[in-house]
């Protein structure tokens, strides 16, 4: 039997993915420069131009797991981490994207085999936001560690030998993804 647990030195070049929402990028910014250093600190090229991260900014949160999912979907990521900030309001908006976000990330996971991070501050004022992102600590710090640590256990999931019945896919073999209906025809005038 094996112990499968993550680990945080340098190993396999690693390629990963951000994925950021411009709205309360005032927040979101600051999660993004601590999530640069941590990858910085271990290893990680964060060169938008370099090789191992790409960059992808959304108009705000509810578009996060969309391109999560479509970045996943190319095999090119190791980890994908989502930055992004929901601050309550007077509406209950608030609830709604931020319910929808949660479970879009998850899905978008679950789906592809591809670890995404939920980097996703969802406080009820500005002032819990930015004690989140660098008042009191820098939670896109952790966002990178959680990233660094779930790209190397799948890495070593993905190298465990195939055994039919565990059900575990042999290395370099693609998941088989269930496809969304697509609609040929309009149906209703109501658009």
């Amino acid at each position: 039997m094996a112990v499968l647990e993550g680990n945080f030195h340098q190993g396999e070049p690693r390629r990963f993915a951000l994925v950021i929402g411009r709205f309360n990028d005032l927040v979101t910014e600051k999660l993004l420069g601590a999530c640069q250093d941590c990858l910085k600190r271990h290893g990680v090229d964060v060169d938008p131009h370099g090789e191992q991260v790409d960059y992808a900014w959304v108009p705000g949160s509810f578009e996060i797991p969309m391109v999560a999912r479509q970045l996943a979907l190319t095999g090119r990521y190791n980890a994908i981490i989502c930055l992004g900030a929901v601050i309550k309001g007077q509406t209950p908006h608030f609830d709604y994207v931020a319910a929808e976000v949660s479970k879009g990330i998850a899905a978008a996971s679950f789906q592809t085999g591809v670890p995404i991070v939920f980097g996703v501050l969802t406080t009820d004022t500005m002032q819990q936001a930015l004690e989140r992102a660098g008042i009191k600590s820098n939670l896109g710090w952790s966002y990178a560690m959680s990233a660094l640590e779930m790209s190397s256990l799948m890495g070593q999931i993905q190298a465990l030998p195939n055994n039919p019945q565990n059900g575990l896919l042999s290395a370099g073999a693609a998941p088989t993804l269930p496809s969304a209906a697509v609609p040929t025809q309009a149906t209703s005038t109501n658009q």
